[in-house]
């Protein structure tokens, strides 16, 4: 069943999104020429193309339905238009970890998180930590490769 709670997400990321579900609205015939390619084979029983054309079909179907539920409830942000003093979804984190070295993250959507350019997922353990938090204030959160510390530095709208 799908849920009616709002999706928080920056333009971008609503973007991606509909990108992601017009080349799979666009892929469609192909499937199904591939499905009635292989059913001109004959016997569907022993007919490799029919059964990987048929999977293939359910899981664009099933990954249309799940974007078309994620773009139906989504909330776009933009996060220039925010302010305040403290960590919310859109802003953009400076922090010190243990070693007093900076690291900076921008708190983005399921759909645009990437840590290897600095988006984290509201929802990953660092996101949910640090959302609500203001500058100076300690961090502990527990991650994969153990426990890690930061301090808020700065938080920025941009």
């Amino acid at each position: 069943m799908a849920s009616v709670e709002k999706l928080p997400m920056l333009q971008e990321g609503y973007e991606k999104l509909t990108a992601e579900l017009k080349a799979l609205r666009e892929e469609r015939p192909k499937i199904v020429d591939a499905i009635e390619e292989a059913r001109a084979h004959g016997d569907l029983s022993e007919n490799a193309e029919y059964h990987a054309a048929k999977e293939r079909q359910g899981q664009v179907e099933a990954t249309i339905g799940d974007l078309e539920d994620r773009i139906s409830r989504a909330h776009i942000i933009d996060p220039t238009t925010l302010s305040g003093d403290r960590i919310v979804f859109g802003a953009t984190v400076t922090l010190l970890d243990d070693d007093d070295k900076q690291v900076r993250y921008q708190i983005v959507g399921q759909a645009e998180a990437d840590a290897k350019v600095g988006r984290i997922s509201y929802n990953s353990p660092l996101g949910r930590a640090l959302i609500g938090r203001k500058v100076a204030e300690e961090i502990e959160v527990t991650v994969p490769s153990g426990d890690k510390f930061y301090v808020v530095e700065k938080i920025e709208f941009i």
